[in-house]
């Protein structure tokens, strides 16, 4: 390193500038203090995004309030995978959609809430492709994954019982929620006697009725009243709990909470519990489970996958974030004490709730 030498009012030589060691050791200084700055700065960051979280989690719970006020009950968990949210079929157990797709009106998303209304034929088929891979903020857990669409595996159009995709496939990557409905302490699933009036191979029972009326008429309405007398959640398959249903108490009992996946499948679209779209019909995609035989909740796992997707849980490190029936919202210990949790998922298991274990 050049260094320009000048002389004193004494005469001696002085050097001005930094000796290469010199130049060495700042460097180092610097590193270090960077080193030891850069875990704030990320904690920092961490902590920025599950308050904002948090914050989804409120306005989810609000928007369901407001769907209670409005309607007198809970929004409803929709009829199954093989179907999707429709503006024309109404609201509770006459509506194919599930819960995400039923409060969109109430978290300023009224337009893409209405995109099929009145349509059929090709123009159906476009609205209801432009509704499912339109991500919105507010079911976006932002420590998890960017906003943006992510892959589904329904691709083919006779995977849907939704007349929307009657004639075209649907799209090929869907809009995601990181959250799910209290689905309750039990699994409960669309009862094996629906009937696949399309002739498809790839009819299940977990996809639902195989055609509207099916849904609506009186057999249909029956089985899903059959279905609420053993489903213990606020959100399952056909559902429209009013609050007096919850009779363990709106402060005692989950209404909706963040969802375990596990972190090779963030971006995949392969995972049981993320692969479909957000204004599904009821599944794993949208609902969760809670309870010591149906639902641990835990910490996104790599490798920790088969056997989960229909847990409650998150990417935060501290817990995950819920919201009660009656709009409160905390975060949940990952170690909460299994029992506490099948209670909070069981609405009317006359069970006391010790607040201290959660």
């Amino acid at each position: 390193m050049f260094e320009r030498v000048r002389k004193s009012s004494a005469g001696q030589a002085m050097r001005s500038g930094f000796t290469l060691v010199e130049l060495l050791v700042v460097i180092t200084i610097i590193g270090i203090l960077v080193s030891l700055l850069l875990p704030a700065v990320q904690s920092a960051r961490e902590q920025a995004r599950e308050v904002q979280c948090k914050n989804h989690v409120k306005q989810l719970a609000l928007a369901c309030q407001t769907h209670l006020s409005t309607y007198g009950y809970f929004p409803g968990g929709g009829w199954g995978w093989g179907w999707i949210g429709d503006p024309n079929y109404g609201s509770g157990s006459r509506q194919p959609g599930g819960w995400i797709f039923s409060i969109l009106p109430y978290i300023d998303q009224q337009p893409l809430h209405d995109l099929q209304l009145g349509k059929s034929g090709a123009a159906l088929a476009t609205a209801a492709g432009q509704m499912l891979s339109t991500p919105i903020d507010a079911i976006n857990c932002p420590t998890r994954r960017p906003l943006q669409t992510y892959p589904t595996w329904l691709t083919a159009g006779n995977d849907f019982c939704s007349p929307a995709f009657a004639g075209g496939n649907p799209p090929s990557t869907v809009a995601k929620t990181d959250y799910g409905g209290n689905a309750g302490d039990n699994a409960i699933e669309p009862g094996s006697d629906w009937n696949d009036n399309k002739g498809s191979s790839n009819w299940n029972a977990d996809a639902g009725p195989g055609s509207y009326a099916d849904g609506i008429n009186a057999s249909g309405q029956q089985n899903w009243r059959a279905l609420a007398l053993v489903s213990t959640g606020v959100i399952y398959p056909g559902s429209q709990t009013q609050s007096e249903s919850v009779t363990d108490g709106l402060s005692n009992t989950y209404l909706l909470g963040e969802k375990y996946l596990p972190p090779d499948y963030y971006t995949t679209g392969t995972d049981g519990g993320d692969n479909e779209s957000a204004y599904m019909g009821f599944n794993a995609d949208i609902c969760r489970w809670g309870g010591p035989n149906v639902g641990i909740p835990k910490q996104d796992t790599p490798g920790l996958s088969e056997g989960n997707n229909g847990d409650f849980g998150s990417a935060h490190s501290s817990g995950f974030n819920v919201a009660l029936c009656d709009g409160s919202v905390r975060m949940i210990s990952f170690s909460i004490d299994l029992t506490t949790h099948g209670r909070l998922a069981n609405r009317m298991d006359g069970q006391v709730v010790d607040q201290s274990k959660f």
